[in-house]
Order: structure tokens, then sequence, then C-alpha cells
């Protein structure tokens, strides 16, 4: 006959933290000192905790992403200005000046990529689970909005579960409403907020943005170019706009990377040519069952 587990000797933190609750009110009892340290706020914020809280931002994410079964998943980089394609006009009416209306314009023509994320969102949340039940290329975006809402959109609208990694800014950032409440994180740290859009990445999506995608994007650049993440599939959306605000050509001819550095950018314009790309990179029919490990010998 099975033994039932043996009781815990020691109570659980949990138990311990209800039982504080009900101490009674003497001054000892009522001085910072008393409170159990991880019910302290104020000892948690302190300067020499900060390797504590480290700790914690990359625990919380990772231990309930683990809990969601989330294998795998498909990030999205991008501006948080770019109009969905039906705001774009309203922009362009609210300009004051021709500088602004110029900005506006442009900002008009790039609106398309909405759509190019919503898609290639939709596209790859159509991946079915592995035999273990972990689910793949889940969408995972900075849970903001413009491309990140597209992203965060599109797989709503599959009825699939999808990723918000929002940060604490001076000016609020609410996540946008197609993130999945369970799956909705906020960060402190920039740091661990970009670790965990790349732990689990096997594929990234990068469309015109400013510093924010500047930095996530040349940072998973120098990433695999050192050796220090597998090569995956970097979709680069938006040719026209890259190659005018980065030459990246001039970075080899000025000896600063090699000619094959720039073989780690995929230019794509469409969603269906940019997910028949990641189908290709690992070598998997989408109609069958998914690959949990890479076959491009990386």
């Amino acid at each position: 006959m099975t033994q039932p587990p043996p009781k815990r000797i020691f109570p659980t933190s949990k138990v311990d933290a209800r039982a504080a609750e009900h101490v009674p009110s003497i001054p000892q009892t009522e001085s910072e000192a008393y409170k159990l340290a991880f019910q302290d706020t104020e000892f948690l914020l302190r300067d020499d905790l900060r390797p504590v809280r480290f700790q914690l931002e990359l625990l919380k994410p990772e231990l309930l992403l683990n809990e969601a079964k989330i294998g795998s998943t498909m990030v999205f980089y991008g501006s948080a200005r770019i109009p969905a394609p039906d705001m774009a006009d309203a922009l362009i009416e609210a300009a004051t000046n021709e500088t602004q209306r110029a900005i506006a314009e442009r900002l008009k023509a790039k609106s398309r990529y909405y759509e190019a994320a919503r898609e290639l969102a939709r596209l790859a949340s159509r991946s079915e689970p592995d035999d273990e039940g972990n689910r793949h290329f889940v969408v995972c975006s900075g849970g903001g909005p413009s491309i990140m809402e597209a992203a965060n959109r599109g797989a709503f609208e599959e009825g699939r579960e999808t990723i918000g990694l929002n940060i604490v800014l001076p000016h609020e950032q609410l996540p946008n409403p197609y993130v999945t409440p369970d799956l909705s994180f906020q960060f402190h740290y920039f740091a661990l907020r970009k670790m965990h859009f790349l732990l689990r990445a096997r594929a990234v999506a990068v469309f015109p943005g400013g510093y924010g995608t500047f930095d996530e994007m040349f940072e998973l650049l120098t990433l695999i170019q050192t050796g220090k993440v597998r090569p995956l599939p970097i979709l680069l959306f938006g040719r026209d706009f890259w190659t005018r605000v980065v030459n990246f050509d001039a970075l080899v001819e000025e000896g600063v990377i090699a000619p094959h550095d720039l073989d780690l950018l995929r230019w794509c314009e469409s969603a269906q040519e940019a997910w028949d790309y990641v189908c290709e990179f690992y070598q998997w029919d989408p109609s069958g069952p998914i690959q949990t490990t890479p076959t491009d010998g990386s």
C-alpha cells in the first residue's frame, strides 16, 4: 500500500504570514524590525536588496510561464507610435504645423506594418501544442500600443494566449487589451525584461521603431554574433525605413562588422513571407507536429 507523503516539519511561509497578521500590538511587534522579511516592502526596496529584486524579476515570469506551458515564443519589437490604419488620418488631422503634418504622413505610411504584425501573429498562433502540451511560437510583445498591440491582437483573434512584458515608465503605460491577463507582466529592470524576451524566443520580428527597438534588435544581433544566443530568424520589416536610418552596408565597408553578419537579418515585407521563412529555417511543416529542437545545425 502506498504510504502518504510525510507531513512538513516546518510551517510554510504562507502559514506564518497569516499568523503574523494576528500578533498582539505591543511596541516590539509594531516596529518595522519585527516584520517578516519577505513581507517588509521597505526592506525589499533597499539598495542592498537589488540582487534579490533582480532574482525576483527573473523568477516570477519564468515560473508563471512554465506553469502556463509556454514552450517557445514569437517575439515582436517595434514602435509604440505607428498608428493602426483606421487611426492614421486622425493623426494627420491633429497636426498643427507642416512639420507635424509631414511626420504624421510618414507614420500613416508605416501603418501598414500594424496589419503585417497582426497577420504574422495570427499565423504564428495557429501552431499546435507539442506532445507534452507545451505551446510554441506564443506571441510575445512589450505589451504596449501600436506594433505591440497589433501582435497581441492577432493572437487574441485566433483565440490564443498572448504575452505582454510591460515596464514601469515615467508616463504610465497600461497593457493593451489583447494581452492575456495571467500572462501580463510588469518589470522594473530593462535588463531582466530583455532577458525574458529572448529566453523562449524561436523567432523575432522587428518592425520600424525608435530607440527601444534599436536597443532590442542590436543587442540580439550582438548576442548571436558573439555566440551567446544560437542563431534564430530575425525578421526585419521595412527595408526602406531601415536602410534610410541605418547604413548596414557602410558598417561592412568600414570594417566594423563582417559581410556575413548581414546574413543574420532576413528582410520581409509581408507576414506570409516572414512565416514561410520561419518554417523553412526550422525545416518544419506547419501542418505537422512541431519540433521542439532546431534542425538548422546551430
